[in-house]
């Protein structure tokens, strides 16, 4: 079955919809291309580069509500200086690369406030949806946007 943005829409939650519909429009407009599907816990939205075929975003559902994942593009990428002390613990939280087999993605190698992690590529930046981190988070998504054009 094809599912719409419309119909993730109408399962995010109220304080979250503009901000999702704001990134979702975003990134068409910047020429991402988005895939829906429906999982177990909800409907999970992709935003994939045309060229490169690469993700750069996720929203997906979980208990806590409505998650958003960033892939970005460096291997060491740059950490908005704006992340917050509740992004950082989610980060904190996240496994460390294992690189688990030869077809592995590899994880990230990064640094905030001179503390250095190594976090697998899938949980690296995966981030509840809150006022708090949503500006963090589109902030983010917008310079990804903007270096690989």
């Amino acid at each position: 079955m094809d599912y719409t943005f419309d119909d993730f829409l109408k399962t995010v939650e109220p304080q979250h919809k503009a901000f999702a519909e704001k990134m979702h429009h975003e990134l068409i407009a910047s020429g991402y291309k988005a895939a829906i599907e429906s999982k177990a816990t909800g409907f999970f939205i992709g935003y994939k580069h045309p060229k490169t075929k690469r993700s750069l975003m996720n929203f997906l559902f979980r208990k806590k509500g409505l998650l958003a994942r960033i892939y970005p593009a460096s291997k060491t990428p740059i950490i908005p200086n704006a992340i917050t002390e509740g992004m950082i613990k989610e980060i904190d939280k996240a496994i460390t690369c294992k690189m688990c087999s030869e077809k592995c993605i590899k994880g990230y190698k990064f640094a905030i406030n001179d503390q250095a992690y190594d976090k697998c590529h899938y949980g690296a930046f995966l981030f509840v949806v809150s006022e708090e981190s949503k500006p963090v988070i589109a902030k983010w998504i917008k310079t990804e946007i903007e270096e690989n054009k």
